[in-house]
């Protein structure tokens, strides 16, 4: 982006900081439940009472902490974000605020604006294309489910897993999606992540570790892979390493749901091709910024605000919840606190 245009984004980013505190947490129930109250004898404390999901799926979802509808997304939006993604590898179009990311097994090698040096973007928020998958009225239904009428979209993701090097770099290892945001209630957030393709073990598909969201939050740190980890993926640093695995074999357009302390991560892609997926984690507009000081979490707030103050030239200005205000979308409702 250029500069006149960064410092204008930075300017309604530091703007956030004179403001006051967010009023408490009001909890805003979803429209039209679908049963009446007495209908569910047990308590769900991680869906919310809706006319979309039946009672077998609210069940699996309170149980596992993930929920998989199948062919959710049209082949033909699937293709245009496909499109709009190649733009953005050659540099015909350059979203303000969006981030380009790398393996770090390709790093070193000569760059040549393609498909192929990329392996992630994210904040793709200015995007209008891209941002469309996070305004999708059948993806918006379910969100619903897991965080109330008033919806925020928080982080965008477009993953375009690369064939492994054979250093093992294109894994992701395990980890909670909560470790990177500085937002709660972590109930009320949910991350919508959908296939743009066939993927299986092959390829590198989702594997989650189901029930993990009723623990808490654990540590996280860079995992010791000799091959090289990349930046910002951070793993559990201690799990059991015989709980129960699910590897998530999807067509293109499935859809899994899945809560923000899910223990989840991906295998390396043992394909030639690029394996492709869209996400975007919403959550409540009731959701509050917390201080991290003193958590798990401080590692990776106190990184992401180094690459932020070396992006914009500044420093000492921000902090962890400064680097989110300005990625955080109303999308459907109304706007609370976030």
């Amino acid at each position: 982006m250029d500069r006149t245009r960064a410092c204008a984004r930075l300017q309604v980013l530091l703007g956030h900081l004179g403001r006051p505190s967010a009023p408490a947490i009001v909890a805003h129930p979803v429209s039209g439940s679908a049963y009446p109250a007495s209908f569910y004898p047990e308590q769900f404390q991680y869906t919310l009472d809706n006319n979309v999901l039946s009672l077998e799926q609210r069940k699996f979802y309170e149980e596992n902490g993930f929920l998989v509808i199948k062919n959710l997304v049209s082949d033909d939006d699937i293709q245009r974000f496909r499109t709009e993604f190649e733009r953005i590898c050659r540099k015909e179009v350059k979203p303000p605020g969006i981030v380009v990311m790398r393996d770090v097994a390709i790093k070193k090698e000569g760059y040549t604006p393609s498909e192929k040096m990329v392996t992630k973007i994210q904040d793709f928020q200015e995007d209008e294309e891209l941002f469309r998958y996070c305004t999708l009225p059948q993806i918006l239904k379910y969100v619903e489910c897991f965080t109330g009428p008033n919806i925020m979209a928080m982080h965008g993701m477009l993953i375009n897993k690369p064939p492994d090097s054979g250093k093992k770099t294109s894994r992701h290892p395990l980890h909670q999606d909560l470790h990177y945001f500085p937002f709660r209630p972590s109930d009320r957030i949910v991350c919508a992540w959908t296939a743009m393709e066939h993927i299986d073990k092959n390829n590198g598909c989702l594997v989650v570790l189901p029930g993990t969201h009723k623990g808490p939050l654990k540590p996280h740190d860079y995992p010791k892979w000799e091959g090289g980890v990349n930046k910002m993926y951070h793993g559990i640093q201690e799990y059991d390493p015989n709980s129960p695995r699910v590897h998530m074999v999807m067509e293109k357009g499935d859809t899994v749901f899945f809560h923000p302390l899910l223990i989840h991560g991906s295998g390396r892609n043992r394909t030639q091709g690029f394996r492709k997926a869209i996400s975007c984690h919403f959550g409540s507009s009731d959701c509050q910024y917390i201080d991290v000081a003193g958590t798990s979490q401080e590692n990776i707030a106190r990184e992401v605000v180094e690459i932020a103050e070396k992006r914009y030239g500044i420093r000492g200005t921000l902090d962890f919840t400064d680097t989110w205000k300005f990625r955080c979308r109303l999308v459907k409702g109304e706007r609370i606190n976030l």
